[in-house]
């Protein structure tokens, strides 16, 4: 028995099809993309800023820690 082709069947794949769906899903995250982008530049800019301060405070709790004294005496 010969199996025939019925509606229900997909045919065979083309480049076209292929083509169409990837531009599709491409479409798509660029919009989500898109949509997101100034939320996340918001949050590495906050990480930046908090990444500053908490490395000028660790670097000046180490230089007071190296600091030496200096004492000047009059002979």
């Amino acid at each position: 028995m010969a199996k025939s082709k019925t509606d229900d069947t997909p045919g065979t794949i083309t480049e076209d099809d292929l083509r169409n769906k990837l531009q599709a899903f491409q479409d798509q995250v660029q919009g989500k993309v898109e949509e997101q982008k100034s939320t996340i530049a918001a949050t590495v800019a906050g990480v930046g800023v908090v990444l500053a301060i908490v490395f000028f405070l660790l670097g000046k709790r180490a230089g007071r820690k190296r600091s030496t004294i200096v004492e000047i005496r009059r002979v």
